[in-house]
């Protein structure tokens, strides 16, 4: 184990505590905010310790020469000594430490086995003048790119995320509708590619039935149908067969999603931009969430974001964007074209809520059900935000955003749980299938974004304030007329 362990100091950046302890000639409710590697003397490793407090001291391990045999059991065994603490090596690596490393190569490779890029096609009209003023209108197909993730993988079916922009164009005429079963305005024809196994699409000489040019698109293409998407919340969902995408790739896997994400998070996108081939950016997360306008559709829309200064391009949109272990943490959707790079990306609660949502509807058997739903709680512009605060962990050292979620109307099934215009909403507690799972309502948004995961036969009750009360609603089990259908 200590030489399998010996690479750690040499790569070291910061040990991350995620609980507190305390080590001897510190305060005695001080908790370790992180442990930093300071400098070799001789034999010996320093590790400069913060504590919550702002204060800090020494920690002098030996470790041979130069201190370069220094490693995480030696880190253990001292926390043993210092704390008293009876925990196994093991459970001392996988509760209190993680490592942050100058080389992210070996996270960034893993998920560029989960990464895609996208084309697709769309029938366009363009206007061709003529001699003498004579003006005429041709139809063609038109490529766009973008990138993905694989969502999910099946024994039969995988599901891949984009954007909805990604896959919808507004420019498509008439003809777009040609022999499309995906919509008038929805790419007639979507293709993706892994990475290292990456394509482009050529045209030929031949057409299809409609008089359109046909493309090929070489020998690593996957075919991917539409199976759902939403406007109002910039996701599609695409579908391939899993044998396709394992006969190009057989070690190509679905993304791994994270807990969440803090202000200060490093992210990485992974798209295609300027339809250069798949690769990646870094930055950070700069705003947890903001709220940006855009106009995929001719209706301009409030859209909530990761503000991230990581660098996107033209053909960034709907890759995905990582932390430093390779997780999910949102979808690259949205650039302001600017050299500041002030970028956005959709923030994983949405992304999954969107998918599971729209996969449930599209696998329900039932074909009068397609896209994304809601349940008709309320408005979301009637729950208003009141005691917003910041809310600072000193056991982690991260902090986060909380307010008070106030009903400002009350209909559908919020008029069902017994509510009432002033209640403020603490958690939903939801039962499925004879588990039940509360969920706390910490931001106004909370609440739509749960509401996304509701299913028909789910049984759901409320607990709120009224009048400085803490009270419980209710149970009420939802049914299929509570839902609408969300753009």
């Amino acid at each position: 184990m200590r030489k399998a362990m010996k690479w750690l100091v040499t790569v070291l950046a910061v040990l991350m505590l995620s609980c507190a302890f305390v080590l001897t000639g510190c305060g005695r409710q001080a908790s370790v905010v992180s442990i930093e590697r300071a400098e070799s003397r001789g034999s010996d490793e320093v590790f400069t310790v913060t504590y919550s407090d702002g204060s800090t001291t020494e920690l002098v391990i030996s470790g041979g020469e130069d201190g370069q045999d220094v490693t995480a059991e030696d880190l253990w065994q001292t926390y043993i000594e210092k704390t008293g603490d009876d925990i196994t090596y093991e459970e001392f690596l996988e509760k209190y430490l993680t490592i942050e490393s100058g080389d992210n190569s070996a996270v960034i490779g893993k998920t560029l086995l989960s990464s895609m890029k996208v084309y697709t096609e769309f029938v366009e009209q363009t206007i061709v003048s003529g001699g003498f003023g004579q003006i005429s209108r041709q139809e063609g197909v038109y490529i766009y790119t973008g990138g993905a993730v694989i969502y999910s993988m099946g024994e039969e079916y995988s599901y891949i995320l984009t954007n909805y922009h990604v896959v919808y164009n507004a420019d498509a005429s008439g003809g777009n509708a040609d022999g499309n079963e995906n919509g008038d305005n929805i790419a007639r024809r979507i293709t993706c590619y892994l990475y290292g196994s990456e394509g482009e699409p050529s045209s030929t000489n031949s057409r299809d039935d409609y008089g359109y040019t046909l493309y090929d698109y070489g020998d690593y293409a996957i075919d991917c149908e539409y199976v759902g998407g939403s406007v109002a919340a910039d996701i599609a969902v695409l579908r391939a067969e899993t044998q396709d995408i394992l006969a190009v790739n057989e070690d190509a896997c679905a993304v791994a999603l994270a807990d969440g994400y803090e202000v200060g998070d490093t992210a990485y996108t992974i798209g295609n931009p300027e339809n250069e081939g798949i690769s990646v950016t870094q930055g950070i997360v700069s705003v947890d969430n903001e709220y940006i306008t855009l106009d995929i559709d001719g209706t301009a829309r409030q859209y909530r974001s990761i503000r991230i200064d990581t660098p996107l391009y033209q053909g960034n949109s709907g890759g995905g964007l990582f932390n430093v272990s390779g997780e999910l943490i949102g979808i690259a959707n949205a650039g302001n074209g600017s050299e500041e790079n002030i970028n956005f990306a959709i923030p994983l609660p949405i992304v999954t809520g969107v998918a599971d949502n729209i996969i449930h509807f599209y696998e329900d058997g039932d074909d009068s059900t397609s896209g994304l739903y809601t349940v008709d709680f309320t408005a979301s512009s009637a729950i208003s935000s009141q005691n917003s605060k910041y809310v600072y962990d000193s056991s982690s050292g991260s902090g986060r955003i909380v307010e008070e979620a106030v009903l400002g109307a009350v209909r559908g099934i919020a008029e069902e749980l017994g509510l009432e215009t002033g209640d403020i909403i603490q958690s939903f507690v939801l039962t499925r299938d004879g588990e039940s799972t509360e969920y706390a309502i910490e931001r106004t948004f909370d609440i739509s974004d749960l509401l996304y995961t509701f299913r028909p036969g789910d049984t759901v009750y409320v607990n709120y304030k009224r009048d400085s009360q803490p009270l419980k609603s209710a149970e009420y089990t939802i049914a299929e007329g509570d839902f609408v259908s969300v753009a």
